[in-house]
């Protein structure tokens, strides 16, 4: 068989998928022991200012959070296991390492270290340590995902050579060092969107399994192969995560999982020039974090809400929508336009 033909490409992208599901599906008996017997688990803390969120999910709190470290756990598993299998055979599992500098060194690297800090947020929070006892407030998480995105900002620019973004149907633009700026800009959005869409069970997860898996074609279409299977193992980790996130969950993805989840999406928009394809890729991430910003300026121009709750998922759930109804035309609105979008991506390849 032809290692670096697109048929086993294919291949290869499907088995670690697969693989990486399986792994951690059988990772999650170990970890839900593990939140269960030292009773990690969510705080709903009592605001005055979201009377409606409160009333809505108080019946939640004590539900295990951090199950997030199920999906970039796994997922680093994976890769250190099929790296050191390339190590020591040049075979069919030599083949599926997916460790290569130009395409995953940094989505790995940026997964890891949002990880980590959502991860100390998730324990701060259940330890009630920071204000009213809630972890980091929202401004010190802007000044750490901005410290990570700079990092990620400086290696493109600096070690890839990238001060350019795509435009679709025009091309590419040379933004100079104002790339740094524009990098840093997409990764924040897309980690507080995240943040802000992780509300209802299932929903956060399902949102971006659609997006990863429209960045997956973009990745594979454009011979990034690396970069595909990696996504491809992120998803299949995802997938298995949704199998216990999906209503009545079994535990929260937690900060530890959003922001890995988000800061990843916005890196390999970055790195496959798709970014201006990513609000329709993940349009309910786009559409949760508008709602917030505008229940905001609305508050300060009218001193009234124009939501009964921000983010936009809340709103329908208090005008009386179930959660489970919320969840799932969410999916639906976010698989219709994400395939539009794709649409879109296909008809400027071969437009341009």
């Amino acid at each position: 068989m032809n290692l670096a033909s697109p048929a086993f490409q294919i291949i290869r992208i499907l088995f670690l998928g697969i693989f990486s599901s399986i792994l951690a599906i059988f990772l999650t008996p170990l970890l839900t022991h593990f939140l269960y017997k030292y009773r990690l688990g969510k705080q709903i803390r009592e605001d005055k200012n979201t009377p409606v969120y409160i009333s809505l999910h108080k019946k939640k709190e004590g539900t295990p959070t951090m199950g997030g470290i199920l999906m970039w756990g796994s997922a680093l598993i994976v890769t250190f296991l099929f790296f050191c299998f390339s190590k020591i055979t040049n075979g069919f599992f030599g083949a599926l390492n997916f460790l290569s500098r130009s395409q995953t060194w940094l989505p790995i690297g940026a997964m890891a270290g949002a990880a980590i800090v959502g991860l100390a947020d998730d324990l701060l929070g259940i330890f009630h340590i920071g204000i009213k006892g809630g972890g980091l407030r929202v401004r010190e998480k802007i000044i750490i995902y901005t410290s990570i995105s700079l990092i990620g900002a400086w290696w493109f620019w600096a070690k890839l050579g990238r001060d350019a973004i795509y435009i679709p149907f025009y091309g590419e633009v040379s933004l100079g060092v104002w790339y740094i700026l524009f990098f840093v800009f997409v990764l924040v959005a897309t980690t507080l969107s995240m943040n802000e869409t992780d509300g209802l069970d299932g929903l956060a997860g399902g949102v971006s399994l659609i997006g990863f898996v429209c960045l997956l074609i973009v990745a594979f279409s454009q011979g990034m192969y690396n970069l595909a299977a990696f996504l491809s193992v992120l998803i299949g980790t995802i997938v298995a995560f949704l199998w216990f996130n999906v209503y009545p969950a079994r535990f929260f993805m937690g900060d530890t999982g959003a922001m890995a989840l988000g800061i990843t999406m916005g890196v390999v928009a970055m790195i496959t020039d798709a970014v201006l394809f990513l609000p329709f890729f993940a349009f309910i991430l786009v559409a949760e974090s508008l709602s917030v910003i505008i229940q905001k300026i609305y508050k300060k121009i009218k001193r009234k809400k124009l939501f009964l709750s921000s983010p936009l998922h809340h709103h329908f759930e208090a005008k009386g929508w179930p959660e489970t109804k919320v969840t799932m035309r969410f999916w639906l609105i976010s698989g219709v336009v994400a395939a539009f979008g794709l649409a879109l991506y296909f008809l400027d390849v071969f437009l341009v």
